[in-house]
């Protein structure tokens, strides 16, 4: 199913993200070529893509981090190549967004990491700011102790932990997770992508999931947008990627790693569609 070359079948209601014709470059390089892509609402959408690909890269040009060199980024409906700072920074509020590795403040301490948001953003009392960071915490799943500890103290898995509630920490309707399980253990990557699914139903949350992780892709994405070719070659389900003579595609899902993450997959949990 090639969806990314035809456009979203939904209602423009039901697309929260829309890029068209976007095309990015360094000098003379060409990272991508008009590439188009819909990410749905309340869908967990994961982008991959072989090393080079470019997929940080278009997290960037999303986020406004760097604009694209030239086609379109809609975002909740808004035009933000066109857009003034004010209309921008409505947007930007929306949204959540998770680094590799937590990308934390080193001097801040997990609860004031956790409220920074709030800090920069509102006018909340401290105490009411401190009660909110607590919340969020607790959502991503950190104990209490961890709360007045600093980055540096934290494993891995903490610290993913960690800067997801600070990017729940003004209410998003969209998520950014980019290569949220990397460098974690398998049973951390696990319980990691299961707090993901689970806050996705809770609250309602839309999800783009930049990864590499197969068990990642078969356990928490409802779609999966294949990044090749300088391109979005294919969007769909698992299943119907695996029906793609692609040869990055092939080579990827059925390779060693595909055939255990299929094979570790729980039955009826291979991509359910909204």
């Amino acid at each position: 199913m090639v969806e990314g070359e035809r456009g979203n079948r939904d209602g423009a209601d039901d697309i929260v993200v829309s890029l068209r014709g976007v095309c990015n470059r360094f000098g003379d390089h060409a990272v991508h070529e008009n590439l188009n892509l819909d990410i749905r609402r309340g869908e967990i959408l994961g982008l991959i893509g072989e090393s080079g690909a470019g997929k940080s890269v278009l997290l960037r040009s999303i986020l406004g981090l760097r604009p694209p060199n030239a086609g379109s980024v809609r975002i909740m409906g808004l035009e933000m190549g066109k857009a003034g700072e004010k209309e921008k920074n409505a947007v930007r509020r929306r949204w959540g967004v998770l680094f590799q590795d937590g990308a934390l403040f080193s001097s801040l301490s997990v609860e004031e990491n956790a409220a920074f948001p709030l800090r920069e953003f509102t006018h909340l009392s401290p105490a009411l700011r401190r009660e909110i960071a607590h919340l969020k915490l607790s959502l991503a799943g950190l104990p209490t102790s961890a709360y007045v500890k600093f980055p540096g103290e934290l494993s891995g898995g903490m610290r993913k932990r960690a800067g997801l509630a600070r990017a729940l920490a003004l209410d998003p309707d969209i998520l950014f997770l980019d290569e949220p399980t990397a460098g974690l253990d398998p049973l951390s990557a696990a319980a990691f992508d299961r707090l993901v699914r689970t806050l996705r139903d809770d609250l309602r949350l839309t999800v783009c999931v930049v990864t590499h992780d197969l068990d990642t892709l078969y356990a928490v994405c409802d779609r999966v947008a294949v990044l090749a070719d300088k391109h979005i070659c294919a969007v769909g389900d698992i299943a119907s990627l695996l029906r793609l003579d692609h040869p990055w595609i092939q080579e990827y899902f059925n390779g060693p790693r595909g055939r255990a993450a299929s094979a570790q997959a729980a039955p009826g949990n291979v991509q359910r569609m909204h």
